[in-house]
């Protein structure tokens, strides 16, 4: 079913229209027989990121001047949550790609937006975020990996980084690495930020994982051996990597948020259809007011979390502070997912736990959304802390 959507300017109705047509013609007919290649050896949807990006769905949010649609951050989640429905690792792609883009858009010179802006937003690239590690998840201050100097005795000219990056979506794939390092000693303000080349000397790949869902989102450990760096690729100054990191984060919640959503949508879509059709002692299964108030239970989930999302990037948009509704956004709406999509496979019954039907899918991606970008214990604790301080 197409959701009724309301845009902040004329351009959002053609983006939606354009996202819905290659949704239909490139990425619903192929996403089931993807994902099940792509769980029994590694499959990257390489194509499909290239169509997006010469369509310039890649680049959405960001800057005109630089090769990017220019857009508020209310239409480019309601295209994410198009292509979720249709797609979602191809969807959690979209969201990844922007926050590794995000550093250089919000806090690089000028000289750095012109030089590296251009390949990130043209869809020519991909990038990887590599933030986490095995012991520094939720606790990125306690990363590990670090960007030594590489100097004449002034002004470093290069960085050295060591170290290992883990759970990296687009790891193998990637045409850069925006990597987070440690450059001094000094907790959280100890790590700076570097975009680093795909094809940098030292940088090598681990096993892809063997995930629940998301096959098509390859997801790797990355390793750093002496890989050198120009210092021209920090972004930032040395030790703002941390702020840098946080604030891309919550950027990078509401898209996994309009990802979410758009997940459950399509949940919802397959279940109420079967609903509809479905007979049993003479009359749909629709009919039975239990079932029915089921349905409208996830409806509501779906429109709450749409709604949590919009709200936070309206605020983005006008510049305001948007953290904690980041925070909720991402809690609601990947509880929301997960919750719908046990609900779908129960309204298809056996047949919802077949592979015949896309809930079976659905159901296993969902339980991811509530884990990266932040576990939902962590936006807890997010939330309360904005609201008690």
């Amino acid at each position: 079913m197409a959701v009724e959507r309301v845009f902040p300017n004329d351009e959002g109705p053609d983006l939606i229209e354009l996202t819905r047509e290659i949704c239909a013609k490139e990425l619903r007919p192929r996403v089931d027989e993807a994902e099940r290649a792509a769980a029994e050896g590694e499959a990257f949807p390489t194509e499909v990121f290239r169509t997006l990006g010469q369509a310039g769905l890649l680049a959405l949010p960001h800057p005109e001047e630089h090769g990017g649609g220019g857009q508020p951050y209310e239409t480019y989640l309601q295209v994410v949550e198009e292509i979720a429905s249709a797609w979602m690792s191809v969807a959690v792609g979209v969201s990844v790609h922007s926050l590794t883009a995000f550093p250089v858009t919000t806090f690089g010179t000028q000289a750095q937006q012109a030089a590296l802006l251009p390949g990130m937003l043209s869809g020519e690239q991909l990038g990887a975020y590599a933030l986490s590690e095995q012991q520094a998840g939720s606790d990125v201050a306690s990363m590990t990996t670090r960007a030594t100097r590489v100097d004449s005795g002034g002004e470093p000219t290069a960085y050295r980084i060591r170290g290992r990056k883990a759970w990296i979506s687009h790891a193998g794939h990637a045409d850069y690495y925006t990597t987070f390092a440690r450059t001094s000693d000094d907790g959280g303000r100890g790590i700076s930020c570097f975009i680093v080349p795909g094809d940098a000397t030292g940088l090598s790949f681990g096993t892809p994982e063997k995930k629940m869902g998301l096959h098509c989102d390859t997801v790797r450990e990355v390793s750093y051996e002496d890989v050198e760096v120009e210092a021209g690729r920090r972004i930032g100054a040395e030790g703002q990597g941390m702020s840098i990191a946080l604030a891309a984060l919550d950027a990078g919640r509401l898209g996994i948020s309009a990802a979410a959503t758009g997940l459950a949508q399509s949940a919802l879509d397959v279940a109420s259809a079967y609903a509809v059709e479905r007979r049993q002692f003479g009359r749909a299964i629709a009919d039975n007011q239990g079932l029915a108030f089921l349905i409208a239970d996830m409806e509501a989930a779906v429109g709450g979390a749409r709604a949590a999302y919009l709200h936070a990037a309206r605020l983005k948009d006008a510049g305001r502070p948007f953290s904690k509704e980041a925070a909720v956004a991402k809690l609601l709406a990947t509880d929301a997912a997960m919750r719908v999509t046990t609900d779908a496979v129960q309204v298809l019954g056996g047949a919802g736990y077949t592979q015949d039907f896309p809930v079976e899918r659905m159901f296993r991606e969902a339980k991811v959304t509530q884990i990266f970008e932040g576990t939902n214990q962590i936006q807890r604790l997010v939330i309360s802390r904005h609201v008690l301080r």
